[in-house]
C-alpha cells in the first residue's frame, strides 16, 4: 500500500483526505504525526494554488516523500474574495473558527450579496515528478448567523447551492458528496490514476 503524507495539523483535513482515498490502494498518513521536526511553511504565496504548491513541494523535497497539501479557504464575493488565503487566520493568527465567524459576520453586516465559495486548491509532490495540482469549488450564500456543530471552519455560516442548511448542519456524509476539497480530491485522484 502507498503512502501519501498530508500536510496539515488540522485533524478535520486529514479525516477528509483518508476518507476520500478509503477507496484506493493508499493510505493517507500526517506528516505532522509520522515526523517530530516539521516545521511550518511560510505561505508566501498570494494564491491557493501557490500556496498549497510551496507546502507540498518543500515538505516533499524535505523528507523526500510523496506529499500532499492543500490551501483552502473561503472566498466572499461582496467582500472582493475575503477572507481569500487569509481564512484560517482572518481574525489573528491564533487560528480560531469562533472570531472568524465572528468577524465575517459582522463585515457582512447589512449587505444583501451573500455569495461566496470554498475553495481548495491541491497540490501533489513526489521526488523525482512533476508538482501537480488540483482545484475544487463550492458554491454558496453565507447565513446570518451560525447553524449546526458538525465540520469545522466556516462550515456553521456557510449554505451550499442547492441546500437550505449549513454544511455544520448536513454533516460529513453530505459534505464529503458536495464539499470544494471532495471536487478537488476528485479531480486529483483522477490525475493520479492517470
Amino acid at each position: 500500500m502507498k503512502q501519501i503524507y498530508v500536510a496539515t495539523t488540522n485533524k478535520g483535513k486529514i479525516k477528509e483526505f483518508q476518507d476520500m482515498f478509503s477507496s484506493l490502494d493508499i493510505e493517507m498518513v500526517s506528516l505532522m504525526d509520522a515526523f517530530d521536526d516539521v516545521e511550518d511553511v511560510e505561505e508566501t504565496g498570494t494564491t491557493f494554488e501557490e500556496n498549497a504548491r510551496l507546502k507540498a513541494d518543500t515538505y516533499s523535497k524535505t523528507y523526500n516523500i510523496p506529499v500532499m497539501a492543500d490551501d483552502s479557504g473561503l472566498a466572499v464575493d461582496a467582500l472582493n474574495g475575503d477572507p481569500g488565503i487569509y481564512s484560517a487566520r482572518y481574525a489573528g493568527l491564533e487560528k480560531n473558527d469562533t472570531q472568524n465567524i465572528e468577524k465575517l459576520l459582522k463585515n457582512l453586516k447589512g449587505i444583501q450579496n451573500r455569495d461566496a465559495a470554498f475553495v481548495s486548491v491541491i497540490a501533489y509532490a513526489d521526488p523525482g515528478k512533476e508538482t501537480i495540482v488540483a482545484e475544487g469549488r463550492c458554491e454558496g450564500q453565507i447565513t446570518k448567523e451560525p447553524q449546526g456543530t458538525q465540520g469545522f471552519g466556516y462550515d456553521p455560516v456557510f449554505i451550499p447551492k442547492g441546500y437550505q442548511q449549513t454544511m455544520a448542519e448536513l454533516g460529513p456524509e453530505v459534505k464529503n458528496k458536495i464539499s470544494h476539497r471532495k471536487r478537488a480530491l476528485d479531480a486529483m485522484i483522477d490525475m493520479i490514476k492517470d
